[in-house]
């Protein structure tokens, strides 16, 4: 860049922090200076990555951890210096639950997300019924799909393994992950592995077997070793980057209304247009968060890049976060948490046992409970009031764990269109909106609404974003 340059970025998330990071990283690797300023419509930074400190309980309110197995967020991490404060999940009690008749019952061992690789933890597994797992083994000689295209994961699972194995454990171990309806979910978008496999092995169980030795290089299942937090919960990765940050413009409680193409010095600008009717100009311009929000603020540029944006849609979700007394807790608490599959129509679609998950969750003797409700299989269920919130949570988490008496605390954390949905086509859909935000010099978009959802994706879809608008720039 030939001269100092103003950049813009909209939103205070995990995704538009790695862009002002990445970005200033680049100035000082290139020798250039940039003036960055940052809006974020709320009072503080980090998006739906929060830390709350309770009675010596420690909460994160969204998000708890992320995956190692993406690299982005590892990188992140080491470049921020807080590798010694990550922590891997307790090594006792590495599995998990699903609900099975109201009763919590182990996930069979070696069953990664959609697929079973072993055989007698499935034999023996009481989840499935015999007709239900003779259907599973039938994988093995059922012919693999003659063309690669995209399809609902709803529909790969019960052309390969049956209904059974959808209803029962993949339905809901994806929807702990993506809080989607499998019919609509794309597989390409989500999980390619499987249909790669199915494409070059004819067989997902054949192939898992035949790729057994390099199953760390891929994201065929839950391995719990891969999933990492700090000791101080996820707010010490965003104060991190803040203190890094500490050279540009935040601007928090500022809300934008609009973006538009402006004249700047004979070369194209960009003007941000305030709620309170005041304009910033800039050189260049990165939009994070959901796609419908992006799709608002450039409406006015390219109603069809706006039509795209907005065909990207999103599900809500809410966590109660319980604090109790462990001998308040009949149930041994053996497993990192549970899923519940639709079918049990419960109001709770996932729990996790965070203090037993990661240690200095809580107190000695205490236990923490976060119990996971909504996405796009219960939409309603986020809207509910506090108390119906709490009394929905607790009554399926007595149930499940034999609780008899009242949390200590309870904490709500809602998440309103936090959750982007893939649905079938979506990669194709995202192809046509970066060509056409391509249109676009000095404007970049990044967010989980186009190519992941978790914090490893967020990160690397704010890097890129700062990579290309660095290249836009000159």
């Amino acid at each position: 860049m030939n001269a100092n340059k103003n950049i813009i970025i909209i939103g205070g998330g995990i995704t538009g922090l790695s862009a002002a990071h990445r970005l200033s990283e680049l100035a000082v690797k290139n020798g250039y200076a940039l003036d960055i300023t940052l809006i974020e419509a709320r009072n503080r930074l980090g998006g739906v990555i929060h830390t709350v400190k309770q009675d010596g309980f420690l909460i994160d309110s969204g998000p708890d951890n992320f995956v190692t197995i993406k690299p982005w967020a590892m990188a992140l991490v080491r470049r921020l210096g807080l590798e010694s404060e990550l922590i891997t999940t307790n090594e006792a009690h590495r599995s998990a639950m699903v609900v099975r008749n109201g009763k919590l019952l182990p996930i069979p061992e070696g069953f990664l997300l959609m697929a079973p690789t072993k055989v007698m933890p499935v034999l023996t597994s009481p989840v499935f019924s015999v007709l239900g797992k003779l259907r599973m083994g039938m994988e093995l000689f059922i012919p693999g799909k003659k063309n690669n295209k995209d399809e609902s994961l709803a529909s790969f699972v019960i052309r390969r393994f049956g209904r059974e194995a959808l209803d029962r454990v993949v339905q809901p171990l994806i929807s702990g992950i993506y809080t989607a309806r499998p019919e609509n979910l794309s597989l390409r978008a989500t999980m390619p592995r499987f249909l790669d496999l199915e494409a070059k092995y004819g067989s997902i169980i054949r192939g898992m077997r035949s790729e057994g030795k390099n199953r760390k290089t891929t994201e065929s299942g839950a391995r719990y070793g891969m999933f990492v937090t700090l000791k101080e919960g996820l707010q010490t990765l965003i104060s991190a980057l803040e203190d890094r940050l500490g050279h540009i413009s935040f601007r928090l409680n500022t809300h934008v209304a609009e973006v538009r193409k402006g004249l700047k010095d004979r070369s194209q600008s960009w003007t941000v247009k305030l709620d309170d009717g005041t304009s910033m100009e800039t050189d260049g311009i990165i939009i994070t968060g959901p796609s419908k929000h992006a799709a608002s603020l450039v409406r006015g540029i390219d109603p069809n890049l706006a039509d795209q944006l907005s065909a990207v849609q999103y599900a809500s979700s809410a966590v109660v976060h319980l604090a109790y007394k462990r001998d308040q807790i009949a149930h041994p608490l053996d497993a990192f948490g549970c899923v519940v599959p639709i079918t049990e129509r419960r109001n709770i679609i996932a729990a996790s046992f965070s203090s037993i998950k990661y240690d200095g969750r809580a107190p000695d003797g205490s236990v923490l409970l976060r119990a996971f409700m909504g996405g796009a299989l219960q939409p309603d269920m986020p809207m509910r009031d506090d108390k119906d919130l709490v009394a929905a949570a607790r009554f399926d988490l007595d149930n499940f764990l034999g609780i008899s008496t009242a949390p200590q605390f309870t904490l709500i954390s809602r998440w309103p269109d936090s959750m982007a949905q893939y649905k079938v086509g979506h990669l194709g859909q995202i192809k046509m909106m970066r060509e056409q935000l391509g249109k676009h010099q000095g404007l970049q978009l990044a967010g989980n609404g186009f190519e992941g959802v978790g914090i490893p994706d967020c990160v690397r879809a704010g890097e890129s974003a700062a990579e290309d608008l660095a290249k836009d720039l000159g």
